[in-house]
């Protein structure tokens, strides 16, 4: 474009130079207005129209905005702020009050900036304006964007239309243990080990069918330079479409997720515990009423199972380090190399075996068979499918009585140190019961 005084109007400049220039103003969002160097309006669009109700024709060749779109003791500072910005460097903004047409007052913001014709003399000022309060509101979602990718406590992902990150927050970054650029149009496979497939299809979803009601909890296994972590991510997921367009087309997802594992695992070994407990109690109210002791410690071990092992054994004291088997809970798993139950024929334990590390020790032992489980059973007289053994002593009365040995399969974790204190409790009750089959118990334990 020449110097302003050369296209004063949208009639002008002739033929299509000047339609072009028009549509080109006309179709913009912001209000667009232009100075000559004197000051005289050259260009008014039809935004500048909708927010201040002036029309072209009744805005351009108009000096400034005296007697028309400002009071009479502001339109001289108004001007005089924006034809500054012709001789300034770079762009200026400007906050001022205009008026309708109506009369009514309007608050705008504006950015002016300096026009050099091709001699490079000044030849006058463009100004773009809004609303302020319009301003305002990009200004706050801006400010939410820079805030939620810089200081946010979530994590925020924004995904693209193929299911790979776009855009990547510091805590999110932190949360999958790699840098904020790394994650970058990567599929999330290449760090999410377990519940990539969850998190696709929950993007899958949310293009196709829209933002879900609720937030979902999604656990994953992410794979870091520390090994493998298992996480649990609360997330809300929102569907992203262009403003910018009459038909609602798909951008993206935003993720959002905040890490809730450890209350997960909290609420979990609470009901874990809740149930335990109640099994015991429930175990001492059935075994209070069995007439026979071993059926007694039987029925209470039946109940000590439940959710917590496979197999218990009763390993009695026959002697100086030697055991025999008295009891077997559930009877009907021993294998065809497992030791009889009952009969006094003692086990052949080896000096390292854990119920004789437990007796000797008068406490608690844990034992893996790790990969050779069937051999490392095999080995300790034990059923053919345990791979994970907790034994603790029978104390009664001031004596060993015996040992307990809690097994578990393959299939289930090992034994932990809160899983002791169960044992023990399982511990005492049966060696009540054992000590008042011996003839030495004072009755029953109380639950």
């Amino acid at each position: 474009m020449s110097a302003f005084a050369e296209s004063t109007s949208e009639t002008a400049v002739p033929g299509a130079g000047a339609d072009l220039l028009a549509a080109l103003l006309d179709g913009m969002d912001a209000a667009l207005c232009a100075f000559d160097a004197d000051g005289t309006v050259t260009h008014w669009n039809r935004e500048a129209e909708r927010i201040l109700g002036w029309t072209a024709g009744e805005a351009v060749g108009r000096r400034g905005f005296e007697g028309w779109a400002a009071r009479s003791a502001d339109a001289e500072e108004t001007l005089g702020r924006l034809m500054g910005a012709m001789k300034g460097p770079g762009r200026q903004v400007h906050e001022f009050v205009l008026l309708r047409k109506d009369g009514g007052r309007v608050l705008v913001r504006s950015q002016a900036a300096g026009v050099r014709g091709a001699d490079g003399v000044p030849a006058g000022v463009y100004c773009a304006f809004s609303e302020v309060h319009v301003q305002l509101d990009l200004e706050r979602s801006v400010a939410l964007s820079e805030a939620l990718f810089d200081d946010a406590s979530w994590g925020v992902v924004l995904v693209d239309a193929d299911l790979r990150p776009a855009m990547v927050n510091a805590h999110a970054a932190r949360s999958f243990g790699a840098g904020r650029t790394t994650l970058l149009g990567r599929p999330l496979g290449e760090v999410v080990v377990h519940g990539a497939e969850e998190l696709e299809a929950a993007f899958q979803h949310v293009l196709a069918e829209g933002t879900p009601p609720a937030p979902a909890e999604v656990w994953v296994t992410l794979r870091t330079a520390s090994g493998e972590r298992r996480r649990c991510w609360r997330s809300g997921f929102l569907r992203l479409g262009s403003p910018m367009t009459e038909a609602a087309v798909p951008l993206g997802v935003a993720w959002l997720f905040q890490d809730v594992t450890e209350e997960r695992f909290a609420l979990r070994e609470a009901d874990r515990l809740r149930f335990r407990w109640s099994q015991l109690h429930r175990a001492g109210a059935a075994a209070a009423e069995c007439e026979d002791p071993a059926e007694a410690a039987s029925v209470l071990l039946e109940f000590a199972l439940a959710g917590f092992a496979d197999h218990a054994l009763v390993d009695r004291v026959a002697g100086d380090r030697r055991l025999t088997r008295a009891l077997a809970v559930p009877a009907s798993v021993p294998g065809p190399s497992s030791p009889p139950v009952g009969g006094g024929i003692p086990l052949r334990y080896g000096p390292r075996h854990p119920a004789l590390q437990a007796w000797d020790r008068t406490g608690a032992v844990r034992a893996s068979a790790g990969r050779t489980a069937e051999v490392w059973a095999e080995a300790h007289q034990w059923p053919g499918d345990a791979a994970h053994a907790l034994c603790v002593v029978l104390r009664s009365r001031g004596r060993t009585l015996g040992v307990l040995t809690f097994l578990r399969a393959a299939c289930r974790p090992a034994f932990e140190r809160e899983d002791v204190v169960l044992a023990e409790s399982v511990a005492t009750g049966v060696a009540s019961f054992l000590a008042l089959g011996d003839g030495h118990g004072d009755g029953p334990p109380a639950y």
